[in-house]
């Protein structure tokens, strides 16, 4: 049976962050809030917690979930490479709404779906999704709303839509503000944005001087090989947020 916590409570979000880790650990669902809208996790290391996310919302392996994570060196942990400008924008705009597309490292041992070998990280700014995440590790999360509904913006439309499927679901009350983070791809020599949202292109390009806007950088150099595209980029309109992919 599913359990709530109002983390809006000191002493509940302490039991419910508590149950929320142990349950991730355990394989089982979550949902919590993000600065983004409320999100649906698994333990990213755990295929079967995946698969059992995936189909709780009506996806499939074609639309693999982001990661979240606690800290940026957990982020570093999960890529091959952070390139020329990742370190740079983990700086400035994490924990923020700013997702990054890097190649995964080699060695990890999951199973997220059909990546390309590509993987989209974010650091949410949301002190109780942060103080999960550092406790369970990088967790898979997507949307907390099945595919074709709204994303759910409060943990009780959360729950309307996913009901027992989650074991524990953390209210932090209504989400804030529900723009979507911008998805930008590090996998190439140019950066490229996948997803316009709460960061402007024009802060982007503050970091990073040069930035593609939804297309291929025309000039990149012919010897260099990027990463095969993220499902994202397929669908660049939500992965938490919305339809086709949905990001939190």
């Amino acid at each position: 049976m599913s359990k709530r916590y109002d983390c809006r409570n000191p002493q509940e979000r302490t039991a419910g962050i508590e149950a929320a880790v142990t349950a991730a650990r355990a394989g089982e669902l979550i949902v919590l809030p993000t600065d983004t809208v409320y999100g649906i996790g698994a333990d990213a290391f755990i295929p079967a917690a995946v698969t059992t996310m995936l189909a709780a919302k009506g996806r499939g392996r074609n639309m693999p979930p982001p990661v979240l994570v606690g800290t940026a060196r957990a982020a570093a942990a999960l890529v091959d490479d952070l390139g020329a400008f990742g370190q740079d924008l983990i700086d400035e705009f994490w924990p923020g709404a700013l997702t990054l597309v890097f190649r995964a490292s080699p060695t990890l041992l999951w199973d997220l779906g059909d990546t390309k070998g590509t993987v989209a990280l974010r650091m949410p700014l949301h002190s109780v999704a942060l103080d999960v995440l550092k406790q369970t590790g990088p967790l898979a999360v997507s949307s907390a709303n099945r595919h074709g509904q709204p994303s759910a913006i409060s943990a009780d439309e959360a729950e309307q839509q996913l009901g027992e499927a989650v074991s524990i679901y953390l209210d932090g009350g209504p989400c804030t503000d529900n723009v979507p983070s911008t998805i930008l791809d590090l996998t190439g020599t140019i950066p490229k944005v996948l997803r316009s949202g709460a960061i402007s292109v024009d802060r982007l390009r503050a970091v990073s001087s040069v930035i593609a806007e939804n297309e291929h950088y025309a000039e990149e150099p012919a010897d260099v090989k990027p990463a095969a595209p993220h499902p994202l980029e397929k669908d660049p309109v939500d992965p938490a947020t919305g339809e086709p992919p949905s990001v939190a």
